[in-house]
């Protein structure tokens, strides 16, 4: 018996079939590209939980409910706990100062010896120590596994929730096609460095390019990421490829001798206030709008859908149509 169908098995699907088994629900998992692999939004994420650090650009909602992101990646996945660093070059301090300002959580570090000592030349700094990352790659195996585990599969089938009886949960991302959702392009970059060490994600801040680093085993480093407002679903530019080397260059010189293993481009969808809704259209339950906090905010959206489903509770996040 399935109580409800979800369609779409990236992070805000299989987030969502989670929340609905532990809550005593067995939902089907369909998605046209079967099992996650390197396809879509939740493929090419760079798994930084940073919700203080978000908070400089994001909405209120984005920090509060990232903060109970890391708990719940943590009962099916690998968690690493040792906080986010934000760095500005010498001649962008002001960068810094205006970060700073714009977010709550961190502390000023004026040595980095004791966090990360490779990168000691940059005097200033912060330090967000509650925050954590995960390997989006891993943590999507990961969640399939623990959905396995509990009799739950993930289907290769092509399907829209007009072809569903019964409750329908739509996760597909841009193929949903709601009204005010709009295609954001983000572009990355994976280098591999035996010569570099890194505890932690990194963000260099700079006026026209920022970008962040995110340590991965075997010395991987994913570094990300452009924000266009576009649906050009083409691979990575040049223009990218080249702004994101020149900003890790910056950071840290030896990145220029690293080797470049994967590039990838793809499209993430955004509400006009970039936070993620979960959108009520009759039996059919939308979970959209992840925009950059795919795993920040996947939780959150399918907590709330599971209360909706199960108990009739509208969270903040939810809206009716």
């Amino acid at each position: 018996m399935v109580d409800v169908t979800i369609i779409g098995a990236g992070v805000a699907g299989l987030c969502a079939a989670y929340e609905l088994s532990k809550a005593g629900l067995t939902p089907r998992v369909i998605d046209r590209n079967g099992a996650p692999g390197p396809h879509g939004c939740s493929w090419w994420a760079g798994g930084m939980l940073a919700p203080f650090c978000e908070g400089a650009v994001a909405e209120t909602a984005i920090v509060t409910h990232g903060q109970a992101a890391a708990a719940f990646w943590a009962e099916v996945t690998e968690v690493t706990y040792r906080g986010s660093l934000v760095i500005a070059l010498q001649r962008d301090q002001g960068e810094l100062t205006r970060f700073a300002r714009r977010t709550s959580g961190h502390q000023q570090i004026h040595d980095l010896t004791a966090l990360e000592p490779e990168l000691n030349q940059h005097k200033s700094a912060l330090f967000f120590d509650s925050e954590s990352h995960l390997d989006p790659r891993r943590a999507l195996a990961d969640l399939v596994a623990a959905l396995a585990a509990r009799g739950i599969a993930v289907e290769r089938a092509e399907a829209t929730p007009a072809d569903i009886a019964g409750p329908v949960i739509d996760a597909r991302g841009m193929a949903a096609a709601l009204p005010e959702l709009r295609a954001v392009r983000g572009e990355m970059v994976v280098l591999r460095s035996s010569d570099i060490t890194l505890a932690r994600p990194v963000r260099l801040l700079h006026p026209r390019h920022p970008l962040y680093i995110v340590p991965r085993e075997s010395g991987l480093f994913m570094l990300g990421a452009t924000q266009l407002e576009s649906a050009d679903r083409r691979g990575i530019s040049a223009r990218a490829v080249l702004e994101l080397l020149s900003a890790a260059y910056a950071l840290d010189p030896r990145f220029g001798e690293a080797e470049l293993v994967e590039t990838g481009a793809d499209l993430r969808p955004a509400f006009p206030d970039n936070v993620p809704r979960v959108t009520v259209q009759g039996r059919v339950v939308h979970l959209n709008g992840l925009f950059r906090h795919g795993y920040l905010m996947a939780p959150a959206l399918a907590k709330q859908a599971t209360d909706y489903l199960t108990k009739g509770i509208k969270g903040d996040l939810l809206h009716e149509t």
